[in-house]
């Protein structure tokens, strides 16, 4: 019984690990769960976010000071989605 508990533990923390998150709606802590998000980070997109939601990822970077396309590859591997698209590096 213990085994399926384990398993059945690793497997939701799987799948909550590749779960999307909305940066348009996420919360401050689950900015902050991002790997390369900290607490000023999330603050600076809380604070753009509250003037409008962000429309794209070059929005995101235009009005967000420290989150440029390397930033947006790695919160994109992580699930991170902005109306539902993953960052795609453009020229």
């Amino acid at each position: 019984m213990q085994r399926i508990l384990t398993t059945l533990g690793l497997a939701l923390a799987c799948l909550h690990a590749h779960a999307e998150l909305d940066l348009n709606r996420a919360r401050e802590m689950d900015l902050d769960g991002l790997k390369g998000v900290g607490p000023a980070l999330s603050a600076r997109i809380l604070k753009a976010r509250d003037v409008r939601p962000f429309n794209n990822w070059e929005d995101l970077q235009q009005r967000v000071k420290g989150v440029g396309p390397a930033l947006s590859q790695s919160l994109s591997e992580q699930g991170a989605r902005i109306e539902g698209k993953a960052w795609v590096q453009t020229k």
